[in-house]
């Protein structure tokens, strides 16, 4: 009985050495190099903020921000990450549409599109997340995406002069992001999507006429206030905007334990939350400060909004007839959003300011 028993707690012992040997991963440094420099509000500083509060647990999980160009140039993150150049990188799938298709950058904004409660329903408790990353692996990439920061509505442009009508966009160079470009190049605008430091110098040689970027207090920080006079309200073309920490599969699925990977969803559906805050509690004051020093903000006509959605309806319709893998993420969220009409349409009181009966 004693042997019996011994050798019950020997297998046990091994039961539990094997299960504790496959589940713990040894020490991980995530080296992440970002998008957005870490200096930039909501944008960059949501990296530094998921690193932060990772390395403050301690344990086997560490975290370490690289600036834009210092590890990888941002362009090539995808690339690196996925070949396992670099283990994890910071980015938003809008900037990727050349390597994810067109379809990838509904997972950054979409015009028209849900805000911030909506999309995070979308994402978290319909498909959303699940098609996010087919198609990363549709495109053949060999990265984890974990949704990782959100922020709210951005302006929708700054220029030189009031746009009135459809044709006073009609031969402007301007910066601008993702699918909402699609609908300013139907307006006869020539679009190119500049990264955030490169535009103000752009706009100071000519090389562009207008832009858009981000929130009043991320352009601000950049100094696009003190050329262009006119910002642009509401951001049709990006009515939330979301973010990913990407990272190679290879070291998610069998250099992290279950523990770690844990750690960093949880650290970026918090970082969701402090994203969000962080951009709505920042606006206010930088919109005075822009008024007092010259800037003009100007809320879109009934006619120039209701042009946007019409050129905005003919690039979805071309959009799906090119990719039928973009139809499938349209359809899904389209599905998704007609269920969230119902309870949007009486659960929440209007938000003043948006729905001017004098446009």
């Amino acid at each position: 009985m004693l042997r019996k028993l011994i050798g019950i707690s020997m297998a046990a012992l091994v039961t539990l050495l094997l299960t504790v040997s496959t589940s713990y991963a040894g020490k991980v440094l995530l080296k992440v190099p970002v998008w957005f420099p870490t200096t930039l509000p909501a944008l960059g500083t949501s990296p530094a903020w998921v690193a932060k509060h990772i390395n403050a647990i301690g344990g086997d999980l560490t975290m370490k921000t690289y600036e834009p160009k210092k590890l990888v140039p941002p362009k090539e993150m995808l690339e690196a990450v996925s070949k396992g150049q670099v283990n994890a990188g910071y980015t938003t799938p809008g900037y990727n549409m050349g390597k994810l298709g067109d379809k990838g950058a509904i997972f950054s904004a979409v015009p028209f599109g849900p805000d911030a409660p909506e999309f995070l329903a979308w994402v978290y408790y319909g498909n959303g997340r699940t098609l996010w990353q087919k198609t990363y692996d549709d495109a053949g990439f060999n990265v984890q995406s974990i949704p990782c920061g959100i922020i709210a509505p951005e302006t929708s442009g700054w220029f030189s002069k009031e746009i009135k009508k459809p044709s006073d966009l009609k031969g402007l160079r301007m910066r601008f992001f993702g699918l909402g470009a699609r609908v300013m190049e139907k307006l006869g605008v020539a679009t190119s999507q500049l990264p955030g430091g490169e535009i103000v110098p752009a706009l100071q040689k000519g090389a562009i006429d207008a832009t858009e970027f981000s929130m009043p207090a991320i352009d601000k920080r950049l100094g696009i206030n003190k050329i262009l006079k006119y910002n642009y309200f509401p951001g049709w073309h990006q009515p939330a905007t979301l973010f990913d920490l990407i990272v190679n599969k290879d070291t998610w699925n069998n250099e992290m334990s279950e523990g770690q990977r844990t750690i960093v969803e949880l650290a970026c559906r918090a970082v969701m939350a402090d994203a969000l805050a962080m951009g709505e509690a920042m606006q206010f004051d930088t919109m005075k400060e822009n008024a007092a020093a010259g800037t003009i903000n100007k809320y879109w006509s009934k006619k120039m909004l209701a042009t946007f959605k019409e050129q905005w309806d003919i690039v979805v319709a071309e959009m799906i007839a090119k990719d039928p893998a973009f139809k499938v993420v349209w359809d899904d969220l389209q599905e998704f959003r007609a269920n969230y009409a119902i309870w949007n349409e009486w659960a929440y009181l209007p938000r003043p300011g948006t729905k001017r009966s004098k446009k």
